[in-house]
């Protein structure tokens, strides 16, 4: 949804048969955030499964801390995983509208982690949640 489907509603008027004949540099790296950005989502929903043994929905998060895999560089790999999605989208198809979209999306994910997901973490997985956040950075 916050990847895929409201890009598209953003850019849909604007993508014609001649939006991809041009490829240019900066297009290849669009595609190649985009398609590293698919990955690292991917991956960290399997982490998500396998270790966590939960899910994304907060109707079943997570019953371990997940902290193997990308979690080793980043406390929010999968956050990082969507926004090259999202900037990879906005090197390949550049809207005005998309970009600030982008960006709002970056702001309201660092709300969303700092006032909701880290307070949540600290209460349900107290000191090991505490001792990661003091080895791991919250982005990169």
């Amino acid at each position: 949804m916050v990847a895929g489907l409201i890009p598209w509603l953003l850019v849909r008027e604007s993508i014609n048969h001649s939006t991809f004949s041009d490829f240019s540099i900066v297009r290849y790296a669009g595609l190649l955030l985009l398609l590293a950005g698919v990955i690292i989502t991917l991956l960290c929903i399997i982490r998500f499964a396998t270790d966590g043994r939960g899910t994304l929905s907060p109707a079943d998060p997570t019953k371990e801390l997940v902290i193997a895999g990308l979690y080793r560089y980043s406390r929010n790999p999968m956050y990082i995983g969507v926004m090259s999605i999202l900037t990879g989208e906005c090197l390949l198809v550049p809207v005005t509208a998309l970009f600030i979209y982008t960006v709002s999306i970056f702001i309201a994910f660092n709300l969303f982690i700092i006032f909701y997901e880290e307070p949540r973490l600290r209460k349900d997985f107290g000191e090991q949640y505490i001792n990661y956040c003091r080895r791991v950075r919250r982005w990169l």
